[in-house]
Formats: structure tokens, C-alpha cells, sequence
């Protein structure tokens, strides 16, 4: 997709588009957190690594819409012009006003920074589930990894390369197409190379079922995959017409950029690509749970109510109980709120765990091993009895080996991390062996 022959209509819907695109990546981030994200400390674990990819993939929206925005303003501005042996076609950029030439390459390397920056996160979630599929539960760290290393030089690699094609091409309009051909390869690369994870998938879901796995992990992973699913079609619906584009550029015969039908059509269907999958790699990286947003809601308008009341009786219906510690609190309008912890649920024990008829036993859920029973002392005719300690029934499950999320120990299939993944840039920062935190 070229300046000199894309329609204005063209570039009006990416600008329209990439707007959108942005108004959802506002929406979902206030969503998410209220902006907390965007933090620079957001957390315990907001380290190099996470804020390299959260600032990386929120400036990649905003400099796709400044490219779309500021040519659709040229291009309209500029117009048509007849051309004796062509036709009626948008102005080229030899007939444009020296004011719009001066803008045409701060708008390419905005959008080739943009595309490496998007290289970036898409390296990025390749290599962390290669690390997951493929690495042995000893080696389940991923800054130690391989992948990661590999993350990293294609990261700078990527940076580097984009915006170096659009300086060297920006004497040449012409030329540009240089830039759109790079990137588009440089994604569908990429993009290829997912096609095996999401292969791997069902198999992996269906390894963790028989491991055990708690529902919560089997619905994260199952959502991911019907997602990228949908990300990877459109990702060849972003790449394939620009590499189109990109190739037909550099020829002679220009069959493709040439022709103003074949032209918009390659770019409208990048534009929507783009928009799409970049939804959905913003749904990914940062996934929302309703549940948790709608209970955290729910929490704040009782305390909210019980703090209105005042009440120095306790609710036992309740929850949350209101305790004025004295007249001169009440006075104050303070309120203490004592929020009664979440009952425990513990996690369901499969059939071949345990046998029927055993003694009760504590969930593997609380983390408690085999604890031995006490017989109390009994008076049986004239004697007594003495108690003891009674050793745990065989029966019963050895809870020591256990895992806390509910699984045996016996897996040697997958990584342990990927029991508590939440998000490409999140779930990593945490330690292996972590619960569900969901």
C-alpha cells in the first residue's frame, strides 16, 4: 500500500478504523483496571519485561492512527488528476504540494515503527508458548530460557530493520512499497510459525483432563485457542495483501498498484486484518474476567451501604459486619468494615484418586498432608483402654503429593506455568508452582 496509488477512500478507512481500534484499546484498559497497567510500578511483578510489552503494544495503536490519519488528510487534499493515457487517478506524490511531501516520511516511519513494535508482541507470544509446550517441568523458568534469548534478538532485530528500510527509502515514493513488503514478511513468518501451537492445543487440553487440571485453567486455555484461532485468520487477511502490494511495487509491470480496483482491495482487506487482530491481541494481553469485576462491584456498594448505616449491630446474614468503636467515630462518620473471608471450595477428587468409604480426608486444595487421627482413652468393663495415635489409613490419599492446584505430580507433558496462565506478559512474571490466581 503505497501513497502514490491508493484511492483516498482507502487510507479515510484505515483512519476510521484505526480510530475505532483505539477507542476499544481505551474502553477495554479502563475496563481491565481503570488504567492501572499503565502504571510504571503496577504490582509486585511490574518489572522490565512486562513494561516493555505493555508499552510497547499501547503505542502501536496510536502510531497506526496517526499513519491512516495524516495520509487520509493528504490524499483528500490532493484529490485526482486525469492522465491522458491512464484515466482519472489519485494525484501521485510527484504533483503533490511541497507541504504534504514533508509529511510523507514521518507518516512511513510511524507506521514502520508501529509494525516492528507489533513484530515485537507477536515474537513475543510465540515464544513464551513454545517455552510452554516444549520445555521439561525441570527447566520451567522463562527468563532462563532459550525462547526468551531468541525473543529478545528477534526483538531488536525487528526494531531495527523497519524503521532502517523506510530511511533508506525515503528520497523514493516510489519506494516505499519496500516497507510494506519487509513487514509483511516479516509477519507472515511469524504467523506460520503459530500454525503448529495451535495444533498442539487440543492435544495439550486434552493432556491436561487427564492430568486433573481445574476447570478454570481448561476454560482460560480453551478461550485462548478459539481466540488466536480467529487472530491467526485474520493476521493472513493483514499480511498476504500487503505482501501482494509490496511485491507488485517493485516490478515494472505494476499489475497490481497499477489498478485502482485491486489496489484498494488488497488495502481494505489489510485494514480490517489489522483492526482485528490487533482486538484481539488487546483481549488476549490483558483478558478481563466479568465474574471478578461484577463480585469486586458488588463488595464496594455493601461496604459503601454498611458505612452509610452506621449500625453498631452486626449482620450475621451478612458478610461484612459494621462496628462503630466509638461515640466519637460515629461522630466522625468512620466506620470499620470487617470483611469475613470467601468460604474454602475445595477442588473435586477424581474416582481413581480415592477409594470410596475412607475416612474424610482435608481437599488437596488446602495443601494439608495425611495428618495421622487420635484415639481417646475408652473404659471397656473394669479396664480402660489407653488412646493413641492412629497411623492414616492406606486407603486414603498421600496429599503430600499433591500439588496446590489440584494435580498430581506425575505430569511430565507440559510446563507447570502454564497451570496458571493468565496472559502472555502477566502469568510469566509469576512463580511456577503458583495457584490459580483467577
Amino acid at each position: 500500500m503505497s501513497a502514490s496509488y491508493t484511492s483516498p477512500s482507502c487510507y479515510l478507512m484505515w483512519a476510521l478504523l484505526s480510530c475505532t481500534l483505539f477507542a476499544f484499546l481505551i474502553y477495554h484498559l479502563y475496563s481491565f483496571d481503570r488504567f492501572k497497567c499503565l502504571k510504571w510500578n503496577d504490582g509486585p511483578h511490574s518489572g522490565a519485561f512486562k513494561r516493555v510489552m505493555t508499552y510497547s503494544y499501547f503505542l502501536t495503536i496510536p502510531l497506526f492512527m496517526v499513519y491512516a490519519v495524516g495520509f487520509s488528510v493528504i490524499k483528500y487534499k490532493e484529490g485526482y488528476i486525469a492522465l491522458p493515457s491512464v484515466g482519472i487517478v489519485p494525484a501521485p506524490y510527484d504533483t503533490w504540494s511541497p507541504t504534504a511531501r514533508s509529511f510523507h516520511f514521518p507518516l512511513m516511519l510511524c507506521f514502520a515503527i508501529a509494525w516492528s513494535l507489533e513484530m515485537v508482541t507477536h515474537l513475543q507470544e510465540l515464544c513464551f508458548w513454545l517455552f510452554l509446550v516444549s520445555a521439561d517441568a525441570d527447566r520451567n523458568h522463562w527468563f532462563s530460557s532459550h525462547y526468551f534469548k531468541a525473543w529478545i534478538m528477534g526483538s531488536i532485530f525487528a526494531i531495527l530493520y523497519m524503521p532502517i528500510i523506510a530511511i533508506c527509502t525515503r528520497e523514493n515514493a516510489l519506494k516505499a512499497t519496500c516497507t510494506f513488503l519487509a513487514g509483511s514478511l516479516g509477519s507472515l513468518l511469524l504467523t506460520i510459525l503459530f500454525m503448529p501451537i495451535l495444533r498442539k492445543l487440543p492435544a495439550l487440553l486434552d493432556n491436561l483432563r487427564a492430568e486433573g487440571a481445574d476447570d478454570g485453567t481448561i476454560i482460560r486455555l480453551t478461550k485462548f485457542h478459539e481466540l488466536n484461532t480467529i487472530r491467526v485468520t485474520f493476521r493472513y487477511l493483514f499480511t498476504i495483501p500487503l505482501l501482494i502490494l509490496g511485491s507488485s511495487g517493485l516490478n515494472p509491470p505494476q499489475h497490481v498498484t497499477g489498478n485502482t480496483f485491486w489496489s484498494d482491495l488488497c488495502a481494505f482487506a489489510a485494514a480490517i486484518g489489522c483492526t482485528a487482530s490487533s482486538g484481539i491481541t488487546l483481549i488476549i494481553f490483558f483478558p478481563r474476567s466479568v465474574e471478578s469485576e461484577v463480585s469486586r462491584q458488588s463488595a464496594r456498594q455493601r461496604e459503601s451501604e454498611s458505612c452509610q448505616s452506621k449500625s453498631p449491630d452486626l449482620d450475621l446474614s451478612s458478610k461484612q459486619y459494621v462496628i462503630s468503636t466509638s461515640s466519637e467515630t460515629v461522630a466522625m462518620g468512620k466506620c470499620v468494615t470487617i470483611t469475613r473471608p470467601p468460604p474454602i471450595r475445595p477442588n473435586r477428587l477424581r474416582e481413581e484418586d480415592v477409594e470410596l468409604g475412607g475416612i474424610g480426608t482435608p481437599p488437596p486444595h488446602y495443601g494439608i498432608p495425611n495428618v495421622p487421627s487420635m484415639q481417646p482413652n475408652r473404659k471397656t468393663g473394669d479396664e480402660v483402654e489407653l488412646g493413641g495415635i492412629l497411623s492414616p489409613a492406606s486407603t486414603t490419599l498421600n496429599f503430600s503429593d499433591v500439588e496446590p492446584s489440584g494435580r498430581s505430580n506425575n505430569h511430565t507433558f507440559v510446563n507447570s506455568t502454564i497451570y496458571s496462565y493468565t496472559s502472555p506478559i502477566s502469568c510469566v512474571l509469576l512463580h511456577p508452582s503458583c495457584v490459580n490466581m483467577n
